[in-house]
């Protein structure tokens, strides 16, 4: 198109100013559907013609087809035929005085739409490489004709129209592609969540075994669940184990330790209270409620209040909940799984813990090992550990000389996995050597000894009474307390850590997981002497 004034005379300043405001609001648009609504909308006014339409070319079907000029009906016709086919065809402007007398004129077109065309001015799309996609058409210029003006216009519209729609055509592509990529982003994550869900929880034993087989026997459903076993044997990771590989995996994982809230405040702490219940109390959502969709862990469930434990059992059998201070319920769906260290039968026969709620929860039971009775795993966890906190820190990876890995599979393990971790953290940060010797590992664990924590089973059995005379004590006899018991245990401890580390006072107290200052005054406590 040759470059002309707009308007034959000089251009007054409101012309300009429709046709910069037509220029801004096209290019703002980013959806081709409102995009073409808004160009029939304001076209048809800055050339003074009763309608504006856009047609868009589809070169394989060879068909010109505009989706606005009907309401809620495309209109289609062939490429080649009528007026607007004539122009795309040529690639330029038609200008028609008398539509009637055209040889061109579609009327068909006139008896779909019901409209009476007399002028027409139609104006070929054209990309910036030549490319025609269509054509911006003008009908029944009001008081006259289209002049040469108005066709100059109509060029300016029509070049500004194309590269709005390039603009909403590329912005369309972009956003397909972010759908596709976050779609498949998504299952990427979901795949691979799936996949290390349980690949996290390591062990080849039986027990463990089980517990990963059970994970995938649940993985579609959404029943509750009980994870029983001593503190530091992977409950939490269980649980969300099982939320990762749950219909449920891309929803909240809510957690809440049951022992870590006072009373007065785990109710709203779990159902959420209203503003205003008391004086400067905000609003706060529940973790129920936070926990919406996905899946709600309740840890250390056995220390729960009974109170507490009713109203959970409530909120489990209907499924809905009421904030404190609201007397409206919420529905709810979220997948309750709790844990516990405590024998839940023995605290039932104790009045500590309802059974109505024990059954609620154990629709699906897992118990976890303790790790003095899957002594095989032991090697797994501790190579995993080892090179894990090794290249943490910064340094090589290390090994263990066979006579370390013995010790540590008969060591008891009273703090189960978690303490084993921690031997191993501080084993790759202060052994400088490659080869972990069994002198590196701490006093205690050389000695083999420890306040061995009874396993859940263990716990629900009934004391025996001894049967030895010898152990029966003698009437009147004084026997240790408790707390006499627990620290010739500890004073043992500290003595046979001094030996180990040659009373090296520094050493020992990071052995025993102490400061220095600390282990001073356990020293003095038990008057224990520091060659």
């Amino acid at each position: 198109m040759k470059s002309s004034l707009l308007f034959e005379k000089e251009p007054p300043v409101k012309e300009i100013r429709k046709l910069l405001d037509f220029t801004r609001l096209i290019h703002a648009e980013r959806d081709l559907f409102p995009l073409l609504e808004l160009v029939s909308q304001k076209a048809k006014h800055l050339l003074e013609a009763e309608r504006a339409s856009v047609f868009l070319l589809d070169k394989e079907k060879c068909e010109l087809s505009s989706l606005v000029a009907l309401p809620n009906e495309v209109i289609k016709l062939d490429a080649r035929l009528g007026i607007a086919g004539a122009a795309v065809m040529t690639g330029k402007i038609i200008n028609v005085k008398d539509a009637s007398k055209d040889s061109r004129f579609y009327k068909d077109i006139d008896k779909k739409t019901k409209f009476c065309t007399r002028s027409v001015l139609v104006v070929p799309l054209r990309k910036l490489t030549g490319e025609l996609i269509g054509t911006l058409q003008f009908l029944n210029k009001k008081g006259g004709v289209f002049t040469e003006a108005d066709e100059r216009l109509g060029a300016v519209l029509a070049d500004q129209l194309t590269l709005a729609i390039d603009t909403a055509g590329l912005w369309e592509t972009l956003k397909q592609e972010h759908h596709h990529l976050k779609k498949e982003n998504q299952e990427l994550r979901s795949e691979i969540e799936e996949r290390s869900a349980t690949q996290r929880i390591m062990g080849m034993s039986a027990p463990i075994q089980n517990i990963i087989r059970t994970i995938g026997q649940i993985s579609d459903c959404s029943f509750d669940v009980l994870i029983t076993g001593e503190n530091g044997t992977g409950k939490e990771l269980i649980a969300k184990a099982i939320h990762a590989k749950s219909p449920r995996a891309d929803k909240p994982f809510v957690e809440l330790n049951c022992t870590a809230l006072p009373e007065n405040l785990l109710e709203s702490e779990l159902f959420g209270i209203e503003k205003g219940v008391a004086t400067g109390v905000a609003a706060r959502i529940g973790k129920f409620e936070l926990a919406q969709g996905g899946t709600l862990f309740l840890d250390e469930i056995g220390d729960m209040p009974l109170a507490a434990q009713a109203k959970i059992l409530r909120v489990l059998q209907e499924r809905r909940l009421e904030r404190i201070g609201k007397r409206e319920s919420i529905g709810l769906d979220v997948r309750v799984i709790a844990a516990t260290n405590k024998n839940l039968e023995d605290a039932i026969t104790k009045g500590t813990f309802r059974q109505d709620l024990y059954y609620r929860l154990k629709v699906i039971h897992l118990v976890t090992p303790a790790l003095r009775e899957i002594p095989e795993d032991i090697p797994l966890l501790t190579n995993y550990f080892l090179l894990r906190y090794c290249k943490e820190v910064g340094v090589g990876p290390k090994r263990l000389a066979a006579r370390t890995l013995r010790i540590l599979q008969s060591y008891p393990w009273p703090g189960n996995i978690r303490q084993l971790e921690n031997e191993m953290k501080r084993l790759a940060v202060m052994v400088r050597k490659d080869l972990i010797a069994a002198e590196d590992l701490d006093a205690s664990i050389q000695c083999g000894k420890s306040q061995q924590t009874p396993s859940l089973e263990q716990q629900s059995q009934p004391l025996k009474p001894s049967l030895d005379p010898r152990e029966t004590p003698v009437l009147g006899q004084q026997q240790k307390s408790l707390k006499e018991s627990l620290d010739q245990v500890e004073k043992q401890i500290i003595e046979q850590a001094l030996q180990a580390h040659h009373f090296h006072q520094g050493r020992t107290a990071e052995a025993l997981g102490l400061s220095r200052q600390g282990l001073i005054k356990k020293l003095k406590r038990f008057s224990i002497t520091v060659s």
